[in-house]
């Protein structure tokens, strides 16, 4: 099976499986489970932070985030696109009684921050107290530039606004930048980094700050239902990706750059392909036809998710080779097999 729907789906490397079977566990809700602890502890000093915390997944570590920023009735300014606003299910609203102040992203992932000046709410009454700026990094597979980073966190600063950082694939942008995590992460009171996609853990996501906003944290991943028990067992996996599967991102990236570039041929006029910077691939194509394509392409056990703006994403469970069969198979329904040659 070539499965490009996401990066989510990797399976646990062999070695994930035998240190989560022999993992050392306590109770983490104790705060005693030694494999949790040295999982947390290595992710604080990857990232440049002073503690961090591993909660069951992503939504919760940026929504256990958010609500450790803001009060009740508080808001936070973020991309119209964004994972902390559109996919996780309203639960800064629902569960935080946070106010969501969305605003559209840049065609580089960014948020203008002149526009987001203007949504800063004045002292007044009548409006939500706007506490908390949230990026993405990725965003749809763009790198934020460091540049803007540094104006971000300034324009934070100035207006006494904490910064959180969605870092679910922070790697995958410290890997295309070739720098040190630490050099994105330090403009962040906060970082929330995914376990489960291309660093191939099966469950996890790490939220890295203070130790005192991590002690909120705490409180709130007890609150959300994220208290586990002995989750060493998965925490010995999250050590591994964090140890041994960074640098090999790479390869991740060097295949979307592969794929775009077979599909760009390959496509026979069906496809517009866009700019490749990390593992995801975005591939423009008329809706019916993505649907037909998406049925096709399951027939041969490749599976994608059809969508006007398809988005294919790389990892370590399809290499090279299925890389080029999937070329291949988009080039037979495209009536155009000579150009999957690579």
């Amino acid at each position: 099976m070539i499965d490009l729907r996401s990066d989510t789906v990797t399976r646990p490397t062999p070695a994930m499986r035998a240190a989560m079977a022999a993992a050392e566990v306590g109770d983490d809700v104790y705060g005693e489970d030694p494999t949790v602890n040295r999982l947390q502890e290595t992710a604080a000093a990857m990232l440049g932070f002073e503690a961090a915390l591993f909660l069951a997944t992503g939504t919760q570590s940026n929504l256990a985030a958010l609500m450790s920023h803001c009060e009740r009735g508080d808001e936070y300014l973020v991309g119209q696109q964004a994972h902390t606003y559109k996919y996780e299910g309203g639960g800064a609203a629902v569960l935080g009684s946070i106010q969501p102040q969305p605003l559209e992203f840049e065609a580089d992932g960014t948020i203008d921050l002149e526009r987001a000046a203007r949504a800063v709410k004045t002292d007044d009454v009548h409006f939500a107290r706007t506490r908390l700026l949230c990026l993405e990094n990725t965003q749809a597979g763009k790198v934020l530039p460091l540049p803007y980073l540094a104006r971000a966190e300034s324009f934070a600063r100035a207006r006494k606004l904490a910064l959180h950082l969605d870092g679910a694939r922070i790697f995958n942008a410290a890997v295309a930048l070739e720098v040190d995590v630490k050099r994105i992460a330090r403009h962040f009171d906060s970082v929330s980094v995914c376990l489960s996609k291309g660093l191939c853990a099966p469950v996890g996501s790490l939220l890295c700050g203070s130790r005192p906003f991590i002690a909120r944290a705490r409180r709130w991943r007890k609150v959300l239902g994220g208290g586990m028990r002995q989750a060493g067992v998965l925490a010995a996996a999250g050590i591994i990706a964090l140890t041994t599967m960074v640098e090999r991102l790479k390869e991740d990236h060097d295949n979307a750059a592969l794929l775009a570039a077979g599909l760009d041929r390959a496509g026979n006029g069906l496809l517009r392909v866009e700019e490749v910077q990390t593992n995801m691939v975005f591939v423009s194509l008329p809706a019916r036809v993505a649907e037909e394509l998406a049925v096709y392409l399951q027939g041969k056990d490749m599976l994608v998710t059809p969508a006007p703006r398809m988005r294919l994403v790389t990892h370590r469970d399809v290499g090279a080779a299925g890389i080029a069969a999937f070329i291949e198979a988009v080039a037979e329904f495209s009536g155009n097999p000579a150009a999957a040659r690579l």
